[in-house]
């Protein structure tokens, strides 16, 4: 009886210990990071520039207006104004984004340079001579940007990875997962953008992908607003330029430039 007593004892003296310091060493936290956390969309894609939600939303709260409240591309505009209203700041506009595949390397445009039996995803094949495909820039389809999607926006579509416009809210998290670097964002509002990524010269491209840039700069010659150049064989858009005009796409002789607004 007295050893149970003394347990008894021992554990009411515990309990009122940990009570008293959990009570003396409380760190106290600011309501306002729950409900900015609340109203951010919960994917801690990174976009903003933190590790998730939760720090964004912290270090909004600390810095008292010194950290933008429109860093979350994925909450959009709806997110930034909540957040401007909880801490009493203006939320500044937020330009919605969308991923863009700068390929167009299906199965019909590329053929297979050998038959790979590997691990099934795009960075254990790419490490094994840069993938089967017979372009080495090339979309190699295994999937690993859809299997991160939070959105289900990608589809591998006869071996090429594919946007839905609709459902994509520009997290950027498939940016940071193809191991060839295919997939970027851009503002959405544009119409074209150079589905392509290789860098080999035109005679090198026509070998291996009926789809790629040529680097013939027809495109370039023929933009009246000098949105588009072609650097290291490959054309790309200057969105802070572009109009949306569609000579490029008009002129570019291996259709490469297309209509993806």
């Amino acid at each position: 009886m007295y050893t149970i007593l003394i347990f008894a004892g021992l554990g009411l003296f515990a309990g009122v210990l940990l009570t008293v310091f959990s009570k003396l060493f409380e760190v106290k936290t600011d309501e306002r990071v729950e409900a900015v956390t609340a109203v951010l969309p919960g994917i801690n894609c990174g976009a903003c520039g933190y590790a998730g939600c939760s720090d964004y939303a912290e270090a909004a709260v600390a810095g008292e207006g010194k950290v933008p409240v429109n860093l979350c591309k994925p909450g959009g505009q709806e997110a930034a104004d909540d957040v401007g209203k909880i801490l009493g700041i203006e939320a500044g506009t937020v330009v919605p984004m969308t991923a863009i595949v700068h390929c167009s390397g299906d199965r019909t445009a590329t053929s297979n340079k050998f038959n790979y039996r590997g691990i099934q995803s795009c960075k254990a094949a790419n490490s094994f001579y840069n993938g089967s495909e017979s372009c080495s820039y090339g979309c190699l389809a295994f999937g690993d940007c859809v299997n991160v999607c939070p959105e289900r926006a990608i589809s591998i579509v006869d071996g090429l990875a594919k946007i839905d416009r609709l459902r994509c809210v520009g997290c950027g998290i498939c940016t940071r997962e193809c191991p060839n670097r295919l997939i970027a964002l851009r503002p959405l509002g544009f119409d074209y953008d150079v589905l392509c990524s290789s860098y080999d010269a035109g005679k090198i491209v026509r070998g291996s992908c009926k789809a790629g840039c040529i680097g013939c700069r027809l495109c370039e010659k023929a933009c009246p607003s000098g949105a588009i150049k072609v650097n290291d064989n490959l054309a790309r858009i200057d969105y802070e330029k572009c109009t949306s005009c569609g000579l490029c796409a008009e002129k570019c002789p291996a259709k490469v430039i297309k209509k993806c607004g």
